[in-house]
């Protein structure tokens, strides 16, 4: 269970670093915009925090 845990939490940071990494600054803060409109921001981004944790 806790290798099911570390290999989520390493794919969400992977994935994480491919789309905030990779975009410029213009294209942050559309995705940040878009998040905080949603009302996705609340759990999207305690969610990125915490496996990046588990995964490193």
């Amino acid at each position: 269970m806790a290798g099911l845990v570390q290999r989520t939490a390493q794919s969400i940071d992977e994935m994480w670093r491919s789309v905030w990494g990779g975009s410029s600054r213009g294209e942050k803060l559309i995705i940040a915009v878009f998040l905080l409109v949603t009302g996705l921001a609340i759990p999207v981004i305690p969610i990125v925090f915490l496996a990046r944790l588990i995964a490193n």
